[in-house]
């Protein structure tokens, strides 16, 4: 599946292989991003695209108000907090259940040597597939004339791999670090979401077949809104640093539209990384 040519995934640790895990590493430490193109070799793109074109469909799609801390709309916070700014979000989203195992994304996500290249390049000893049967892989669909708006990310890494660009928009929009484990730097937030920080906002074209390495609890993001006539569809790669995580009741329900008896069972066990709002 992988572009082993430009990406030599098949010799673990040889010099290919530590050249791109030092470059990732090196911009993730800068800017909390990485992009690595044409990750999908050229040949399967078109088939990873029509994979999930298939099965886009199948999205949870509901249009809700929120805010950038993914928490309940009208949680008391002060005067000014940037969690009172409300959007829409009209973004959809695949559960694992819905992906077949044969799908070049679900082999990928569960790949043992994958795995291992993540968690190289995010500096982890390894990193396990989340337990959660819906949300460990998902396919973000962002439809025309919707977007997914201004939020922070509750995992402190993510991964996921384009397979369809937008007709037109669908811009990945970020604020590196704007806010750290110790510090939410509301003012700049807030700056952000009233349309004030262009100066924080970094710009992304991506491409079909393109992985992204992302640390999205600290930086700031959204997909502008979707124009044209196709959709922008995501695979979103879910890995935990410890395993047996499973996601909460609301957020579950909010994504996928339903709740497992997995969810129900897990809950109230959350472990936080930090003492962040969200």
């Amino acid at each position: 599946m992988i572009d082993t040519r430009r990406y030599p995934l098949a010799e673990p640790e040889g010099t290919g292989w530590d050249a791109v895990v030092s470059r990732t590493r090196e911009a993730l430490a800068e800017s909390g991003c990485r992009v690595l193109p044409d990750f999908i070799r050229p040949s399967l793109q078109e088939a990873l695209s029509a994979e999930c074109a298939e099965i886009a469909p199948d999205a949870h799609y509901d249009v809700e108000t929120v805010n950038a801390y993914n928490i309940e709309v009208g949680t008391p916070l002060p005067d000014g907090h940037p969690g009172r700014i409300t959007f829409e979000r009209g973004n959809a989203f695949v559960p694992r259940d819905r992906i077949p195992a044969g799908f070049i994304v679900h082999r990928l996500y569960s790949n043992a040597l994958f795995q291992r290249f993540v968690a190289d390049c995010f500096g982890l000893p390894r990193v396990h597939e989340l337990a959660d049967p819906l949300s460990a892989l998902c396919l973000n669909v962002v439809n025309p004339g919707t977007e997914h708006p201004w939020h922070f990310d509750t995992n402190e890494f993510t991964v996921s791999l384009l397979t369809r660009e937008a007709g037109d928009g669908g811009v990945f929009e970020y604020c590196p670090n704007i806010r750290s484990a110790e510090a939410e730097n509301v003012g700049d937030v807030r700056r952000v979401l009233t349309g004030h920080g262009e100066d924080l906002v970094r710009r992304l074209t991506l491409r079909p077949g393109d992985l992204q390495l992302f640390k999205g609890r600290y930086s700031l993001h959204r997909v502008s809104t979707v124009r044209g006539d196709t959709a922008r569809h995501t695979a979103i790669f879910a890995y935990s640093e410890r395993p047996g995580v499973v996601g909460s009741v609301a957020r579950t329900k909010q994504l996928f539209g339903r709740v497992l008896p997995e969810h129900l069972a897990a809950e109230g066990r959350a472990v936080r990384v930090d003492g962040l709002l969200d």
